[in-house]
C-alpha cells in the first residue's frame, strides 16, 4: 500500500512520459509504460508450434495430435518446449530493450507475470524442473552491469515454484 501511495505522489510532483510512445503517464505505477502501449504488445496467436511455439498460418493441420510447423518436422532442438509472451516488433521489442539495457526492475516483473500467464495457460504440457537464465557472455555482462534475464527469471521462478538457478 505504501508503495503505491508513494508512486501516485511521485507522480503527482514528477511526473513522467512513457518510455515507448513518450505520452504523459496518467497512473502511479513503477512500471514505466502507459497502457495504451501494453495494449499494443501483440501476442502470440493460438496457431502455434506445439515444440517451438513460433506462430505459423496453418491452424489445424496437424502432426499426430499436435501442431508442429515445418522447420520443427525436419529438426532436432535441445529442448521439448519453447513459448513466448508476444511477438518481437513494435512496442513489445521497444519494452524488450528497455529492459535489455535499462536496468528496470519493474518492467522485469510484468514480463515474469506475462510469461507465467502463458505457463499457466497449458500447464498440463509446459513443466519445468528450474528456471535458468540464458547465459550472457561475461563481457557484456560487465559492460550491462546486470543478465537482464535475470530481471524476470528470478520473480518467474518465485511465483512459479521451481528452483532458481543462475548458473548450470
Amino acid at each position: 500500500m505504501l508503495d503505491g501511495l508513494s508512486g501516485a505522489l511521485a507522480s503527482v510532483f514528477f511526473p513522467s512520459d512513457c518510455r515507448i510512445c513518450e505520452s504523459l503517464l496518467q497512473t502511479a505505477s513503477r512500471l514505466p509504460v502507459c497502457n495504451d502501449s501494453v495494449a499494443s504488445f501483440r501476442r502470440n496467436p493460438l496457431e502455434i508450434c506445439d515444440i517451438c511455439g513460433v506462430p505459423w498460418g496453418v491452424p489445424g493441420e496437424s502432426d499426430a495430435e499436435f501442431a508442429i510447423c515445418p522447420e520443427c518436422r525436419q529438426q532436432k532442438y535441445g529442448f521439448e518446449r519453447a513459448r513466448s509472451y508476444g511477438q518481437y516488433e513494435g512496442a513489445l521489442a521497444r519494452a524488450i530493450v528497455l529492459l535489455k539495457y535499462e536496468h528496470i526492475e519493474p518492467l522485469g516483473k510484468w514480463f515474469a507475470d506475462r510469461l507465467l500467464e502463458v505457463v499457466r495457460a497449458d500447464e498440463k504440457r509446459l513443466w519445468a524442473d528450474m528456471v535458468a537464465p540464458v547465459l550472457l557472455h561475461q563481457q557484456r555482462k560487465k559492460e550491462r552491469g546486470y543478465n537482464q534475464v535475470e530481471l524476470f527469471a528470478k520473480p518467474l521462478a518465485k511465483r512459479l515454484g521451481p528452483p532458481y538457478r543462475p548458473v548450470l
